[in-house]
């Protein structure tokens, strides 16, 4: 559709119809006899001399509709607004190497099956903001909080075990996210925080990042990754054993309960897909919708077209001014 932002500038088109033409008296100006001969009729310079005034009320309207800043609205866009400040921090020790998850009737690794699962979470975060820390010797932020979920993704799908460290360090990854949602104001904050051990590094211990997250209001979600059972090839046969036994389960049922979150399990990756969704029914985002409608500016055609004639228009003058010349 068709709009202009400064339609009241129209009341400018009859301006040069308002403006009276100053008499100059007598002597004032040059005597041109040749002038007198071209507003005679059949005279060539009289055609041109008549289609000068058209060509500048043209050019007049058109300066005057480019400053009415003409624009073409498209159809309104719905834009969600932002819920959540959620922060991912996840697990890279060396123990999530292990290939104890089950997926299509064979076993990946613990970081395979949570990366394929994260893809359709970040995916569907339209409206959050999504951060991501990883964590094993120590804690990086690699993404702050960013309204960019493919940079997010990208950056998770770029993570390999011993990129920080083989241990794991749960305290400096909710230490480090307290400090980073900290600036940021909202009411609904968030971590998620997926670990398949224990803390056995950094420098703070979860117990003080857990009472510093609950003094920010930040509600943390953990889940525990890892079979409980897996079949392992030795030199005298096969054997089952338990490969999340190093899994402090009660650590990470203590984070989430005194924040106001909940702790999962995930044994596979369709036990992790399914806890994703369970979090989408935990933390609902309830905002009202915001529409727009995307605006491209037309200034410059009607600008262009008047460049264009004004050229044109000086082109005839020079021409006219030859025919004065020749006819003096």
């Amino acid at each position: 559709m068709l709009d202009l932002a400064y339609p009241w500038l129209l009341l400018a088109l009859p301006l040069p119809l308002l403006i009276k033409k100053k008499r100059l008296p007598a002597g004032s100006a040059l005597n041109l006899p040749a002038l007198a001969k071209l507003g005679r009729p059949g005279t060539s310079g009289s055609e041109l001399k008549s289609f000068a005034p058209y060509l500048a009320a043209l050019i007049w309207l058109l300066l005057v509709v480019s400053a009415t800043q003409p624009r073409w609205l498209d159809e309104p866009v719905s834009l969600p607004q932002p819920g959540r400040e959620l922060m991912l921090a996840i697990d890279l020790s060396g123990s999530m190497n292990i290939p104890d998850m089950e997926f299509n009737m064979g076993n990946i690794t613990r970081l395979d099956a949570m990366k394929m699962v994260l893809r359709e979470f970040i995916a569907a975060r339209q409206g959050d903001r999504v951060g991501l820390i990883l964590f094993a010797d120590a804690a990086y932020q690699q993404t702050p909080l960013t309204f960019d979920l493919a940079t997010v993704q990208q950056f998770l799908d770029e993570s390999v075990i011993g990129l920080v460290g083989q241990r794991t360090a749960i305290g400096e990854a909710i230490g480090l996210t307290v400090k980073r949602l900290n600036s940021y104001d909202a009411s609904n904050k968030v971590l998620i925080l997926l670990s398949d051990g224990a803390n056995n590094a950094g420098d703070i211990q979860p117990l003080e990042a857990l009472a510093l997250a609950k003094a920010a209001g930040i509600k943390i979600y953990t889940v525990g990754l890892g079979a409980e059972q897996m079949v392992q090839q030795s030199l005298f046969g096969q054997r089952v054993i338990n490969p999340s036994q190093d899994l402090d389960e009660p650590l990470l049922i203590k984070l989430a309960e005194e924040t106001g979150g909940q702790y999962f399990r995930a044994r596979n990756p369709q036990e992790l897909r399914a806890i994703y969704k369970l979090l989408d029914q935990l933390e609902p985002i309830e905002r009202e919708e915001l529409t727009f409608r995307p605006q491209r500016s037309l200034v410059h055609w009607p600008l262009a077209i008047a460049l264009l004639l004004s050229f044109i228009l000086a082109w005839r003058q020079i021409n006219w001014a030859g025919v004065l010349k020749n006819a003096g």
